[in-house]
């Protein structure tokens, strides 16, 4: 769980951080808990769970266009242009 650590950290860094768990990551099941999208944007499966349960999984796109929280999400944290959905 590094998702407490990593929120100090500057855009830079995060980038350097997140590629080289991308790197660990290739071959394995990984589970990754997130509050920020562009962590997980690459996942094969997504779970979204909202106050405890699950309301959506899917891949991104998938979720883009079927779950209405995970859009608002993405279009705030992914900056997602409204005509690109």
């Amino acid at each position: 769980m590094l998702n407490i650590a990593l929120s100090s950290l500057d855009s830079k860094s995060e980038s350097v951080v997140q590629k080289a768990l991308n790197n660990l990551m290739k071959g394995r099941t990984t589970l990754v808990i997130a509050h920020r999208l562009s962590t997980v944007v690459d996942a094969d499966k997504i779970i979204f769970i909202e106050k405890g349960n699950l309301t959506g999984s899917g891949t991104h796109d998938e979720l883009l266009q079927t779950h209405d929280m995970y859009r608002e999400f993405a279009t705030q944290q992914l900056k997602i242009k409204e005509g690109a959905l």
